[in-house]
């Protein structure tokens, strides 16, 4: 992408989150499974299972927290694309954290090390890239991290709530090849939505790694394990609205959703030469003569080719972004993105997948957004285009 430009007001992705719902609960068992796995003589890699709203995530946190004072450092993968821990959804990602996590209940977002767009909030439409993205990752991290012992991070790996079906049969393809040092699964009293007891993953007579089952946090009045029950699709739209804030510099403030569609849509969008990219639809298939025209008002992964890693090498995502608008006399296309223009250089692929903009964005008076329309074109000289 060597010919975005625009006006340079844009800061590096700050860490932000929401609003804790209440107060974490870590009961003693939760607090005996993380001290033996915190105790570990080496840098563990733990995998954290179980179905879905189980309390993984918190869990995680927990845990994460429980060895940050012994290693000074965690890596953390993130492969839940419908509520990933750091990053927007409709990403897979690979962050090294060294500060404590103060909200256990909610995710933070931080810049990760590595990072996949896979393009949607579950993994179920295909399956295959979704391995592909999570195999390159883990490769990433063992390639860096766990060759050299001075240098050998531990690794919390959590996984999607989706445990059955096609979802069993990814999490026995993950597990088998992390080969984890210790799995931690979360189970509730509903048996028929649990995993399977023991090394499911693995064919009799194989040495498993460390087992460690824990009941989830949350109990109803006769001590039935429950489920956290989620507002999903509020939360992954909240996420993108912190994600998106990061546009501006932190001194501003936008307490709203109409401030910020409408500091979106005032905002000098990057201007990306067609040439200079490459449009990948992740999950359908786009007439020739659309392609441009289908990205206008979508959400695209900035993506960078990798041709070193061979045939079956994944492009690397550095960050997403809305296309504004689309001139396709000009061979124009018009962005928005947190992504800081030094970074933008290297990005050659668009890649279009199916995460929609937040209607709390679209549906403000007085603001068509996030086209490039009537009442923000006059407040973008050629000017601020072209500034570099």
């Amino acid at each position: 992408m060597a010919g975005a430009r625009t006006t340079p007001t844009r800061t590096p992705p700050r860490s932000s989150s929401p609003a804790p719902r209440t107060e974490a609960v870590v009961p003693p068992y939760w607090s005996s499974a993380v001290s033996t796995v915190s105790s570990h003589p080496t840098p563990p890699v733990v995998v954290v299972c179980g179905p879905k709203n189980s309390g993984k995530s918190t869990f995680s946190r927990v845990l994460l927290n429980a060895l940050l004072p012994r290693h000074g450092k965690v890596g953390y993968l993130d492969t839940d694309v419908g509520q990933p821990e750091f990053g927007p959804p409709g990403c897979l990602s690979f962050t090294v954290v060294d500060e404590p996590i103060a909200d256990l209940l909610n995710p933070t977002l931080q810049e990760a090390e590595r990072c996949y767009f896979f393009g949607d909030i579950s993994s179920k439409r295909d399956p295959e890239a979704y391995l592909n993205c999570l195999f390159h990752l883990y490769d990433y991290f063992v390639g860096k991290y766990r060759c050299d012992k001075n240098e050998m991070l531990p690794l919390i790996v959590n996984t999607p709530g989706w445990v059955k079906g096609a979802g069993f049969d990814m999490l026995v393809e993950m597990l088998r090849y992390i080969c984890p040092t210790i799995v931690v699964q979360i189970r509730i009293t509903m048996q028929s939505k649990n995993l399977p007891d023991g090394v499911f993953w693995l064919d009799g007579g194989q040495t498993g790694p460390k087992m460690i089952i824990i009941d989830a946090a949350f109990h109803d009045a006769s001590n039935r394990s429950l489920l956290i029950q989620k507002d999903s699709g509020g939360m992954r739209e909240r996420r993108l609205v912190e994600y998106l804030k990061q546009c501006f510099p932190s001194n501003i403030s936008l307490s709203t959703n109409k401030e910020l569609a409408h500091a979106l849509a005032s905002l000098p969008p990057y201007q990306v030469l067609f040439s200079d990219v490459t449009v990948v639809h992740l999950h359908c298939e786009v007439p020739a003569g659309e392609i441009w025209r289908s990205l206008n008002a979508t959400i695209v992964g900035l993506a960078v080719s990798n041709a070193s890693e061979g045939t079956r090498s994944v492009p690397y995502c550095v960050g997403l972004g809305i296309v504004r608008g689309v001139d396709v006399q000009k061979g124009l296309l018009y962005l928005i993105t947190p992504v800081p223009l030094q970074q933008l250089q290297s990005v050659d692929l668009l890649q279009q997948g199916l995460i929609e903009i937040p209607t709390t964005l679209l549906q403000v008076r007085g603001c068509v957004s996030p086209y490039m329309s009537t009442n923000v074109l006059h407040k973008i000289s050629e000017r601020d285009l072209y500034a570099g």
